[in-house]
Formats: structure tokens, C-alpha cells, sequence
């Protein structure tokens, strides 16, 4: 009895360890099947064509689609993700600070250049005094927007600020604008109420702009805000996640990319 017991033991220690993750032994993520968390859009997308090609290649991606910025990361760091892809470094460095995660950026992906838009204005030249005009509630987006602003000749910022500036920093705003900060998902859902907005290209194309033929405003192809494909630090040189980088900036995805997006959206290799 007690040696039926103890193989007892064994066997649902070993089917609790089995369910503890798709890794092996040393840590190091599953080389025949991953999860990607990704953002609903482009990213998403983007991804889809990675997996159809790392299927050929023996390597399933599992894409999981999320709807806000938050839980990418989230669920990343508690392993319930092996990667994500949609953020930019500023976001990431920022979020992962600010919550104490061990997570690093390994490549670059795409550039979604943020824009201006509105349902009413056809040019950033017809905001009038005290309009009310949105941008991201997130540090790093919310900075990103606002430098958006000063390049359209809006709004000065602190020269020192760079790319933590926030609202404070404005000193100058010769049309007294009023500026509303909402969940970057919310901002297009909330056009009509506002004169203008800054929308990131992911959110925008969910909802039914064409960046570069809808927006007043639009950030250069050369934009600095790259995005990139993180994971847990420990993880950051297992074959699996070198693979993944090797699929994504292929030729094969540069070309869907240009084909699909027509600009929108631009790759980084």
C-alpha cells in the first residue's frame, strides 16, 4: 500500500511540474511552440504573418491579442507569455520601472509614426482659442503627443523635459488650448467630443483611419519612437527567441508590411 502511495506521489508531482510551463529544464523557452501577446491592429497583423511563416519553419506562435498596453507586459512578467510585441523602448523602460519587472527589449520591429486627428478640422491651423484637444494618459505616449504638438507649432515645451515632458512642461500656448488626457484606446471613440487628438497608429487603423491620408499631423517615417519585441530577461538568448527575430525581419514580413500599410506603419531593419 504504501509503495502504491508513494507512486502516487510521483506521478502528480511530475503532471504539477509538467503544467508549470512550456520551458525545459534550464528555464530556456519551448523551440516548437511560443505565445506572443500583441495589441489588436497592426501588431497583431504583423504577427499573424510571422506565425504563418514560423509554421512552415516547425515553430507554432500562439498570437494572443490584447486591447490596452497594460496587460502585455503584465502577463509577460508572470509567464504567461513568452514574448510581447507593441510597445516602444521609452514605454517599456518606464513600465517596467515604475512595477519592478525583469523584462528587456532584444529587437526592433516597426515605427507606427503617431498623428493628429480630428472630425472637424482639416489642419492643425484651424484649432481656435480653447479648444480642447486629447492625448495619451501614459508617461511616454503622453510625452510623445505632446512633442507632436510642439512640432506642429501648438504648444513650446521645456526644452529640458525631452521625452518625459508632460502638460507642466508647456510654456508656451498662445491658443490657451485645453488638454485632455484619456487611455490612448479611448482617444478615437472620443474625437467627436474634442477639436483634435493625438491618436497612436495602431488605434487609429482599428478604428478606420489611414494615418497618412486622415491625420492634420503626422510624425515623420524617421520618428525615433521604434517599437520592439521584448521578453523575460532570462530568456533573452534562448534559440527560440533568435528565430523569432530572424522570421520577423525578414524580407518576406519587410514586404507584407509595405504592401499592407502603404506607410503607415514602416519597418526598422
Amino acid at each position: 500500500m504504501k509503495k502504491v502511495l508513494s507512486l502516487l506521489v510521483v506521478s502528480l508531482l511530475l503532471v504539477v511540474l509538467a503544467a508549470c510551463g512550456g520551458g525545459n529544464e534550464s528555464g530556456a523557452l519551448s523551440e516548437e511552440r511560443i505565445s506572443v501577446g500583441v495589441t489588436a491592429g497592426p501588431h497583431e497583423q504583423i504577427m499573424e504573418k510571422v506565425a504563418e511563416l514560423a509554421a512552415e519553419q516547425g515553430l507554432t506562435i500562439d498570437v494572443e491579442v490584447f486591447t490596452e498596453y497594460v496587460m502585455p507586459n503584465i502577463a509577460l512578467a508572470e509567464g504567461e507569455l513568452d514574448v510581447n510585441s507593441f510597445q516602444h523602448v521609452p514605454y517599456l523602460d518606464n513600465f517596467k520601472e515604475d512595477r519592478n519587472l525583469d523584462l528587456i527589449e532584444v529587437a526592433t520591429t516597426v515605427n507606427f509614426p503617431m498623428g493628429i486627428y480630428s472630425a472637424s478640422l482639416s489642419d492643425v491651423s484651424e484649432l481656435q482659442e480653447g479648444d480642447r484637444v486629447g492625448l495619451p494618459n501614459d508617461p511616454t505616449n503622453g510625452a510623445r503627443a505632446l512633442i507632436l504638438f510642439e512640432a506642429a507649432g501648438l504648444i513650446t515645451l521645456d526644452p529640458d523635459a525631452g521625452v518625459a515632458a508632460t502638460v507642466l512642461d508647456i510654456v508656451e500656448n498662445p491658443l490657451n488650448l485645453e488638454f485632455i488626457e484619456l487611455e490612448a484606446s479611448q482617444l478615437p471613440r472620443q474625437l467627436d467630443e474634442l477639436a483634435a487628438a493625438t491618436i497612436n497608429t495602431n488605434f487609429a487603423i482599428e478604428h478606420g483611419y489611414v494615418p497618412t491620408e486622415d491625420s492634420i499631423f503626422i510624425e515623420p517615417s524617421d520618428s525615433p519612437w521604434v517599437n520592439v519585441i521584448a521578453v523575460r530577461t532570462e530568456n533573452k538568448d534562448d534559440a527560440v527567441v533568435q528565430k523569432l527575430i530572424e522570421i520577423y525581419q525578414s524580407e518576406e514580413v519587410k514586404q507584407f508590411i509595405e504592401e499592407t500599410f502603404e506607410g503607415s506603419v514602416v519597418p526598422s531593419w
